[in-house]
């Protein structure tokens, strides 16, 4: 009877115990704070095409794609160097510091309804001798 009440009270204890499982591991992925601005700049790089002249300076000044891409995720939109009223799309300049070589860049993109174009990319602290037309 005894062994029964002590079995008992040690499965009731059981029940109230928190089982405590081992954490996976989520690799941190930078999410944007809201996927469209206040203006209407939309942050999503699903269709993000380059421009000729995007592509020099990126090569010029070692930027790459990614840090495109981050930049256009997080980086601060600077209206004074943008023009939503630029024809045929408006443009905006986004303006952050690259992971990698902690750049500080100006990235301006051109943003219509069905894609986003790179129209180009300024280091803001450096420059460079680059001959793009």
């Amino acid at each position: 009877m005894i062994a029964l009440l002590v079995v008992a009270l040690w499965l009731g204890n059981k029940s109230n115990e928190v089982v405590v499982r081992p954490e996976r591991k989520i690799s941190k992925v930078t999410q944007p704070k809201s996927q469209t601005d206040d203006r209407g700049f939309r942050r999503l790089i699903s269709r993000l095409e380059y421009s000729v002249h995007a592509r020099c300076r990126m090569k010029c000044r070692k930027i790459t794609q990614d840090e495109v891409k981050d930049i256009m995720r997080n980086g601060t939109i600077n209206y004074s160097k943008s023009d939503l009223n630029d024809a045929p799309c408006p443009s905006y300049a986004l303006e952050g510091v690259t992971q990698a070589d902690r750049q500080h860049v100006r990235i301006v993109f051109a943003q219509c309804a069905q894609k986003t174009k790179v129209v180009t990319c300024i280091d803001l602290e450096r420059d460079y001798d680059c001959v793009c037309k």
